[in-house]
């Protein structure tokens, strides 16, 4: 049995009292998707009388189809090492699924494999345990893992300079180097958003990956800061910014999913000096645990997000690997014409009818 919830504080109680809570799951996160072409339902389960766990589902309805498909980021919310109850809570979501004439749900909640999961971790790691269960009822492992499966933590529970103690020999040099030539790290409000926005842009160009409208991340950004759920942190030289970051807040876990700097000052180690003052601010927030959000599936250095491990290693993160997304198919045809026929198609497509080149102005 399950409550729609449509009040935020509520909901945001709950979900904070569960185990693992995520700030995808949070209320504002819902809001923020809900003007982005989703909608969400919060949806609380209870059984005797209390609430056992919480499932932020957010819906999106296919253009011209009477379907759609819905999601469950980094949730549900519960103790799943109560196997019972992640089963019972399955078999709820998939008749909500079926209700709802979903092609398809996805789920990719915080569980990780016992082999290299650190003892301090706040989540359960018992993820093949959950994989069995969701294989025996007909759930598949996801072709789309919208989110990072895999992922590095950093305990926030030690003193800080035991924190230190535990990064890499080069990466305490590049703090105190960052410090004795003249980087200054500040909190950044809103207004501070565009300037964010370019440096942010500036590093795909530089990295090569695809990011999305500035409005979108003004949104993101603007309204997590203003609910006092993120914090922006910004490196200056002399009063130029040349880095910053985006750190998430909720409950116990700090998420740094945003990063960007410029190419100006970069021999003054800006990024390493954020990262710290990131997790001091962590701590001040009483977060005990640092998500440094996203790795490979393998450690090679061949693999385009080697870098940015080795970076996040240096600060003392340990490597976990996750239980992913998972997919329930309710039409299987339809399923798989949207998560294999209608990609090869269009990939196809461009192909045999690549985009016209832009002409310069």
């Amino acid at each position: 049995m399950y409550l729609e919830i449509d009040d935020a504080p509520v909901w945001d109680r709950a979900l904070l009292a569960l185990p693992n809570p995520h700030i995808l799951q949070s209320w504002a996160w819902g809001e923020f998707k809900s003007r982005h072409g989703w909608s969400a339902r919060r949806l609380l389960f209870q059984e005797e009388g209390r609430t056992v766990a919480a499932a932020s589902v957010l819906e999106r309805r296919l253009p011209r189809l009477p379907v759609s498909v819905l999601y469950v980021p980094k949730g549900p919310a519960l103790d799943w090492n109560d196997t019972g109850l992640a089963d019972r809570l399955l078999a709820s979501l998939e008749h909500l699924a079926r209700q709802r004439r979903a092609l398809f749900l996805k789920i990719d909640p915080d569980l990780y494999d016992p082999d290299g999961a650190p003892g301090f971790c706040p989540r359960p790691i018992n993820a093949p345990q959950i994989a069995r269960l969701l294989t025996r009822r007909r759930w598949r492992f996801s072709g789309e893992q919208v989110q990072f499966r895999n992922t590095l933590l950093l305990d926030l529970t030690r003193p800080e300079e035991d924190l230190l103690a535990a990064m890499k020999q080069k990466t305490r040099y590049n703090i105190r180097l960052a410090m004795r030539h003249g980087v200054q790290v500040r909190l950044g409000t809103p207004a501070d958003s565009d300037i964010f926005y370019r440096l942010y842009a500036e590093t795909a160009r530089r990295d090569g990956f695809p990011i999305r409208p500035a409005d979108y991340y003004r949104d993101a950004w603007g309204s997590f800061l203003e609910a006092g759920h993120a914090r922006l942190l910004l490196a200056e030289v002399a009063g130029e910014v040349v880095a910053g970051l985006i750190l998430f807040l909720f409950g116990p876990t700090a998420w740094y999913m945003y990063g960007a700097s410029s190419d100006r000052h970069r021999e003054r180690m800006p990024n390493y000096l954020l990262q710290w003052e990131a997790i001091r601010c962590a701590r001040a927030a009483g977060c005990t645990l640092y998500d440094l959000w996203g790795a490979p599936d393998t450690l090679v250095e061949s693999d385009p997000m080697w870098g940015v491990v080795r970076f996040k290693l240096g600060l003392g993160g340990q490597l976990v690997r996750g239980l992913g997304a998972w997919d329930f198919p309710v039409n299987r045809w339809g399923y798989r014409l949207y998560g294999e026929v209608l990609p090869r198609y269009l990939g196809w497509l461009r192909i045999i009818r690549p985009p016209m080149a832009t002409r310069s102005a």
